[in-house]
């Protein structure tokens, strides 16, 4: 039997909770239950998020969950959806030192680190960006290229420096993460760092740095003498 919302004391309520006593006494179900703020005639919002919670092992699991996973379950469309993953995006920013990129200028690869290991650092795949950079090193924009295992195959340099030309950048920063936690690249991260490098000598828009992940620490291809 699904229990609603209005059929809970008022003061057991989640909002009520949280008015009372605080967000941090709240259980995950609970927030989640505010977010979706109404069930629908067969479930009721606490039922939407028992459900949500069920496609994850813990609560950090949440922080890969897309709109896709959340659109299959039932109840859950896209208005819900994107509140939850609002909030998702919004606690990102708030622990992050660095919530936005653009127009940033990129002095050491412990920048690059500190803003991505927020954002990639904990992916179970491998996330491969470029950072685009003006002639003074700010920060045009940054773009997700490709998600999956990070090889020559995968990687297009075409796709890589057409939006470099469209964005008149002068170069590039690679980025990507390595979820299962080494540091160090692979052969495969090796042979496609100097592929691009060598691609964009020829087309004058040079690679600068490739900063390998993880959510603790970080490789640089250029403090390692790795990209002249």
């Amino acid at each position: 039997m699904t229990v609603l919302i209005k059929d809970i004391p008022k003061n057991d309520r989640p909002i009520e909770r949280l008015v009372n006593y605080g967000a941090e006494f709240l259980s995950n179900i609970e927030l989640l239950t505010i977010l979706i703020k109404t069930g629908t005639k067969t479930k009721s919002a606490k039922t939407l998020a028992e459900e949500i919670l069920k496609n994850t092992d813990n609560i950090q699991d949440l922080n890969d969950i897309n709109l896709e996973t959340l659109n299959q379950i039932k109840g859950i469309g896209v208005t819900k959806s994107a509140s939850i993953l609002a909030a998702i995006e919004l606690g990102k920013r708030l622990n992050n030192d660095l919530p936005i990129l653009n127009n940033l200028k990129i002095t050491s690869s412990d920048i690059v680190f500190e803003y991505y290991r927020h954002k990639i650092g904990n992916k179970k795949q491998e996330h491969f960006y470029c950072i685009y950079l003006d002639t003074t090193k700010k920060v045009i924009k940054d773009k997700l290229l490709f998600i999956g295992t990070i090889n020559q195959s995968i990687v297009h340099p075409r796709e890589i420096f057409k939006e470099a030309y469209l964005l008149s950048a002068s170069s590039i920063i690679c980025v990507h993460n390595h979820p299962a936690g080494s540091i160090f690249p692979s052969k495969e991260d090796i042979k496609l760092t100097d592929k691009l490098v060598e691609i964009g000598n020829l087309l004058g828009v040079k690679i600068v740095d490739h900063v390998i992940i993880t959510q603790n620490n970080y490789y640089s291809f250029f403090e390692n003498n790795d990209i002249r």
